[in-house]
């Protein structure tokens, strides 16, 4: 099992100085990855940390570092333009050398999505939608869609390969999008305990929908609760099938977690 680190785009880490020391330091001492989250317009609230926009944040941390994985957990698709996305999607990966996972979701904060001009009742189909016209588009391939549609124009230059599609969320609908579309499932701050219940609930959508030969077996990624993770419990979801832990540490733990490195949980 990989050991991701999740969280260097919010709170203190947003210092550009920080940022950086950390994310080498993520690298050096043998994360294989790190993945920033996705909130543009929050409502107001006490516990609302200060954070940088994931796009930017990735295109940052790819020029400042060479081997880590660079994950979003997750772009809120719904309120992403599929035609800007897909071409900055496709930028990232070639800039860090194929070293992107893009995970996507629904979204779920109504003032955010209103905010960006999404309705509630919409999301689910059009990151259905979005997703098909970014595959469209990096096939050279025409889309025409309830939302979003385009003909005779092309993105250049065109991917190596198409940024590996991890799917967040615990509904039905995420995890049927998973089966049918994607090459991962993630599952955001669940304890042992309920990504077990989570895998098997992944199981029966799996019985339920068709997943296309093409995209081979779902890789599975689990961030834990904010906060420390003992050896043990990285033990029991390795255990379960989870393929990577994204561990999230509290803000006055993450120097000495990244410090400590992915060696001390490894499973």
């Amino acid at each position: 099992m990989e050991i991701g680190l999740y969280g260097l785009h919010r709170g203190e880490n947003v210092d550009p100085d920080v940022l950086a020391t950390r994310a080498r330091l993520a690298e050096e001492t043998g994360f294989e990855s790190i993945w920033v989250g996705d909130h543009i317009a929050m409502p107001p609230s006490s516990d609302e940390q200060g954070r940088l926009e994931a796009v930017v944040a990735i295109a940052h941390l790819a020029a400042l570092t060479r081997t880590i994985r660079l994950g979003f957990g997750v772009l809120v698709l719904p309120q992403r333009q599929p035609v800007l996305l897909a071409k900055q999607l496709t930028s990232l990966d070639l800039l860090s050398r194929g070293r992107l996972i893009v995970g996507i979701g629904a979204g779920y904060v109504e003032r955010e999505l209103a905010a960006m001009g999404v309705s509630p009742d919409s999301r689910g189909a059009r990151t259905d939608e979005y997703l098909a016209a970014m595959h469209a588009l990096w096939d050279d391939q025409p889309f025409a869609g309830e939302f979003v549609s385009f003909a005779d124009v092309v993105q250049r230059p065109r991917p190596r390969r198409r940024p590996p599609i991890v799917v967040g969320g615990h509904s039905r609908a995420a995890m049927r999008r998973a089966v049918q579309s994607a090459d991962g499932w993630y599952g955001v701050y669940l304890t042992p305990e309920e990504a077990a219940r989570a895998l098997s609930d992944l199981q029966d959508a799996a019985k339920l929908h068709s997943r296309p030969a093409s995209l081979g077996p779902l890789e599975i990624t689990i961030t834990p609760p904010p906060g420390p993770v003992d050896r043990d419990s990285a033990q029991r979801y390795a255990a379960m099938g989870v393929h990577r832990l994204t561990i999230q540490p509290l803000d006055d733990e993450m120097e000495a977690t990244v410090r400590a490195g992915a060696n001390s949980l490894e499973a």
